[in-house]
Order: C-alpha cells, then structure tokens, then sequence
C-alpha cells in the first residue's frame, strides 16, 4: 500500500542512489589530478588566503571562469585540477566583482597596495570597501595571495612584472623627459607615428572626459600632472601628460599605451575594458586638455627598443 511514507522512503532512497552515482562514485574512481597551472601555496600566500576568507572577499568575487565566461574573459577556463590544494573551494557564486582565479601578475605589488588601501585610488568608480585598516604584513600576506591566483601562469606574469618595473624606476629618476623618451622608444613605430583618426569634437571630448574620470584621474590627477591620489602608493609614479608638451608625440602612441598598460608600472591595459572608439576618445581628451599643443613627430627617430608586452599576454617570460 502506497503511504506516505513510503513514498518518503522511496524519494530518499532515489536521491542517495543518483548522489552516489552522480558525485561520490566519480571521485572514488577517478580522483582529480592537478592541472598544468597549479602549484602549491607558500606559507605567505595561505596566511593572506585566511585574511581573504575572514575579510568575506568570497561575497563579492568568484574564483572559477566558467565556459560560458570565455568569450569575454582573456584568460583560460578554470579547471577542476586548479583546486585540488583548495579546503574550503572558494568558488564562490557573486560577481559583484572580477572573477580572481587567475588575477596573479595582471598589476604589480604597488598597484595591488594601493588599491588594498582604497580601491578608489586606482579604479575611481569602484564599490569594493577600502582595506586601509590591515597591518603592513597583512597587506603582504593578502598581496602574496592574490598574486598566486592563476598558479604557475601568474608565477609568469608577476616575473614579468618584476622584470620590466626596475627599468621603468630608473628611467623615471633620470627626469620626465628621460622617461617619456624612453616610453616612446618602447612603442612599434606603426603606432608612434599614427594619427587620431577621430577628429576631437564635442562630443568625442565629452566622452573622452567621461572615461577619464571613471578610470585615469586618480592615478594622473585632474590635471594630467601624475599627482592623483594614488601617486604616493605607486612607484614609478603616474605619467605627466603635460611633458608631452615638449616632447613628440602622436594619437597612436597615447592609444597604443592606453591600450597595452605599461607592465611593471601601475598602468593597467584597457584593451578588455574599452571599445577602441572610446581609448581614441580619451586620447583625445588628454591630448586637448593636457598637452595643448598639435601632434609632433621626432626629428631624429627615436630607435624602437623593443615594445613592453602587456601584463596578460601569453608566454609570460621576461620578455
């Protein structure tokens, strides 16, 4: 006789057999092996993944690109081999935030810092709340584990942080017009010499200033010198438009280092964030408000050194 119960019964016993087939008999058998990209955490690293957790980083930000992510994201799809180390997963399932899985290396240890500190400081329309209250080891410890998100592949890109940012420092402490130069001599001629193509009208201005506002102010300041107020985190500091002024340069080259970011300085790439339209909109706006003066060419070609790859390109050797 059917009861209730034994329908309970039979619904229990229907649910234990599917989780048994479905979830435990999988990882009985075929137990997971790591992925290519994982390495396990040192010491530093898990003490900032315990300040991750207590600080509830997980509410707002994910660990796992999905497939379904990978036609917008630059990075590869999370693998279950990444989380192999991992006790809690820290998944998550908000993306108030960036996805972190493989956040390592994407900005160097200064940016990090500041934007710890407060968030404002290097993305001006963040809503994340500011961290400024950490110790100075609990903001290394939280710096070390973010920069292993992405195991060995972020083991690359901070390597190559750290490789390009000594000889940004010394070019910045030789002067502005030293570190413009040799910014410039790091950009592939085809961008060094390209005009704007888009005229700078009103409306390309008005768009430009919006975009500069959102994510450029606080770290070149209102008036392009480099003093916004995340200077004082950043080592080298923020460019100084205003060199331009006397020194060449061309629509290409603000889009081309706009577009790439500077790896071992602060200066993230937009390439994800902003349409093409809009990095030559705010070109515009820079070159109008900032630098005030036509576009210039050298008169002796400045020899192209090489261009600095942008922190998430592939390959990320010291080159």
């Amino acid at each position: 006789m059917m009861t209730p119960r034994t329908v309970g019964l039979g619904i229990a016993i229907i649910a234990a057999a599917t989780s048994l087939s479905v979830l435990f008999l999988p990882a009985m058998t075929a137990p997971i092996q790591p992925s290519e990209i994982f390495r396990a955490r040192t010491t530093i690293e898990n003490q900032g993944r315990v300040l991750y957790i207590r600080n509830g980083c997980i509410g707002c930000h994910t660990q796992y690109i999905r497939p379904s992510d990978w036609a917008f994201e630059p990075l590869r799809v999370s693998q279950a081999g990444d989380y192999i180390a991992d006790s809690p997963h820290l998944l998550g399932s908000e993306r108030t935030g960036p996805d972190l899985s493989q956040e390592g290396g994407l900005h160097p240890d200064d940016w990090q810092a500041a934007h710890f500190h407060d968030p404002r400081f290097v993305r001006p329309a963040s809503i994340m709340p500011d961290f400024g209250f950490f110790s100075d080891n609990q903001l290394r410890e939280l710096i070390a584990y973010v920069q292993s998100l992405g195991g060995t592949m972020a083991d690359a890109r901070v390597a190559r942080q750290n490789y390009w940012k000594p000889a940004l420092i010394a070019a910045y402490t030789r002067g502005q017009d030293a570190n413009a130069e040799y910014l410039y001599a790091h950009v592939p001629p085809q961008w060094a010499t390209l005009p704007n193509p888009y005229p700078a009208d009103a409306n390309a201005l008005a768009q430009g200033e919006f975009v500069y506002e959102q994510e450029c102010i606080n770290c070149h300041g209102p008036v392009g010198d480099g003093r916004g107020v995340a200077a004082p985190y950043l080592n080298p500091k923020p460019f100084n438009f205003t060199v331009l002024k006397r020194q060449p340069w061309s629509g290409g080259l603000l889009y081309y280092q706009i577009m790439n970011g500077i790896t071992g300085s602060a200066m993230p790439y937009f390439k994800d964030d902003l349409e093409s339209a809009k990095i030559w909109d705010v070109s515009n706006y820079i070159a109008t408000q900032f630098i005030g003066t036509a576009p210039t060419l050298p008169k002796v070609p400045i020899p192209f050194q090489g261009a600095i790859p942008a922190s998430r390109e592939p390959k990320g050797n010291k080159q």
